[in-house]
């Protein structure tokens, strides 16, 4: 009998992990093809490609806990790289965008693209709290004015629709710079990444505003009626959502060197996906800080193996979907058994 229960639990268990099962054996099989995956200097490559996902997973965390999700997030990331880019080239680069302008200190224009994505992340925020749109559509629809709006910017005389380069050497070094600790190279993305860990995690755990937001993905009618400003509340959470893409994509667009308005396309997917990898459940109400940042890294290093074995792009592509629709079935079928 005993061992009956133990058998039963063991496949429990295993079926309650599938994802993880699936993923450490996709690791495995990367490590073997390529036992030179297994360095510090890729480590700290997964780890620099990993900290603007981590930025853009704590903004799209904290709505999906709501039982919401945002798929404008990888456009507006897209737009805060082209309008930071466009702003901070460097004054001797031939095709400059903005030819008379002057060299602007880079603080600049990265806090106003944070401005522009937070406001485009509080029209979310309204149209879903204050006009009842659920947030697939709502963000759907944003998603696509963002990158209209991105585009008309983008493709912009006199040299139109070309990659926006030559940017300022300060500005790249923001993105690109290490500190070297006792011969430890720490990249400073990874610092960054780590400031903007601990601030959500504070606001996630320590604030009214965090507490109001697992109550809302747990029940928001009880949470309404235990007196949560439901709709306030939502807007503040879409409108820091923006406000990490924005910075995210002025990080990005340092750290590549150029921008494009495809730059960001798809980020969204892949942040949600790390997301339920990490534990944020769909269902709403569940959800940590340090999940998130697991499962940004986790998929970033499945990612970043199955470039490094040279798998195609494509194929790359059906195992990120079999990914997420496994994460997304796992996770379901946890909150089925609860109910």
């Amino acid at each position: 009998m005993i061992k009956l229960i133990n058998t039963k639990n063991i496949k429990e268990t295993l079926m309650n992990n599938a994802i993880y099962v699936v993923l450490v054996a996709l690791l495995v099989i990367i490590v073997i093809m390529s036992p030179d995956f297994l360095s510090i200097v890729n480590f700290r490559n997964i780890l620099t490609q990993a900290s603007t996902r981590i930025i853009i997973a704590l903004g799209v965390a904290g709505l999906l806990i709501t039982q919401g999700t945002d798929l404008s997030a990888g456009r507006q990331v897209g737009l805060a790289a082209v309008v930071s880019a466009s702003l901070l080239q460097a004054p001797n680069y031939a095709y400059r965008m903005y030819p008379n302008l002057k060299q602007l200190n880079i603080f600049i224009p990265i806090l106003l693209v944070m401005i522009i994505c937070g406001i485009f992340g509080m029209l979310n925020g309204i149209v879903i709290s204050k006009l009842h749109v659920t947030p697939f559509i709502a963000t759907l629809g944003m998603m696509i004015i963002v990158y209209g709006v991105n585009s008309i910017y983008f493709d912009r005389p006199p040299y139109g629709a070309q990659p926006i380069g030559g940017l300022d050497p300060k500005f790249m070094k923001f993105a690109q710079g290490s500190f070297n600790i006792g011969g430890f190279i720490i990249p400073y993305l990874v610092i960054y990444a780590a400031i903007v860990t601990l601030i959500m995690w504070f606001i996630w755990n320590k604030t009214k505003l965090g507490k109001n937001m697992y109550a809302i993905g747990g029940n928001p009618e009880a949470a309404a009626v235990s007196g949560v400003n439901v709709a306030k509340n939502l807007i503040i959470l879409y409108t820091i959502a923006g406000i990490l893409y924005g910075f995210a994509g002025s990080l990005e667009a340092a750290r590549v060197g150029t921008a494009t308005n495809n730059t960001g396309n798809m980020y969204e997917l892949d942040a949600i996906a790390a997301c339920v990898v990490g534990g944020v459940s769909f269902s709403g109400g569940i959800g940590t800080i340090s999940g998130v940042v697991i499962g940004v890294i986790i998929f970033q290093v499945i990612n970043y193996g199955l470039a490094f074995i040279g798998v195609s792009v494509y194929l790359q592509y059906i195992i990120k979907g079999l990914i997420i629709i496994s994460a997304v079935a796992v996770d379901t079928r946890k909150y089925i058994k609860k109910k």
